[in-house]
């Protein structure tokens, strides 16, 4: 795409290449150091957050939950997936990673292809509700918003249908999937 781009530019006007470049390289500099300075923030206040103990707090709310939705009865798996979705829906995605890694390994069963649960963990983390959309409002900020964090609800609303969704269409096929397994070990006799 940028090499298109700057051919189409030489093409069209081959004095403003050089030109264009380092201002878009400004730029680009620019929003970085820019969102540096909202990631400090949000990190800071992501900090406070974990130092309060509300993301274990939410964790063990969201125990139960885990339990129903991902089918597992092992309380160290839940306690992983639940720190997962919980860091997600604050909007700690770095946070996020490491536990989502431990509890795809948890959730392994060593047949060498995903199960229900881990459809459902990458389903979940993929739809993620977020309370708190830090990165969009950390964007919004940098580009000079004068409400950057106007999109919470929206935000709130969109994810949690889209999550809901997710969670119903991996039901809904894991159902189908069923069925045709069950079909195919005891096949009606015509």
């Amino acid at each position: 795409m940028m090499l298109s781009s700057i051919l189409v530019l030489l093409i069209t006007n081959p004095g403003a290449v050089l030109t264009e470049m380092v201002s878009a390289s400004t730029s680009a500099l620019s929003l970085c150091i820019e969102l540096c300075a909202v990631y400090a923030v949000w990190l800071g206040i992501m900090e406070l957050v974990d130092a309060s103990g509300l993301g274990e707090k939410l964790a063990k709310l969201l125990r139960p939950l885990i339990k129903k939705i991902f089918r597992v009865e092992n309380p160290e798996t839940q306690k992983l997936i639940a720190l997962n979705v919980s860091a997600n829906m604050l909007g700690l995605g770095n946070a996020a990673t490491p536990m989502g890694i431990k509890s795809m390994q948890a959730l392994d069963d060593g047949s060498g292809k995903a199960n229900f649960a881990m459809i459902m963990l990458i389903v979940i983390n993929a739809t993620s509700i977020q309370l708190l959309p830090t990165t969009i409002i950390g964007l919004r900020t940098s580009t000079g918003s004068t409400s950057p964090a106007d999109i919470i609800l929206p935000t709130l609303i969109v994810t949690f249908c889209t999550t809901v969704l997710g969670i119903t269409l991996v039901y809904l096929i894991d159902k189908v999937i069923r069925k045709i397994k069950k079909a195919k070990k005891f096949p009606q006799k015509s």
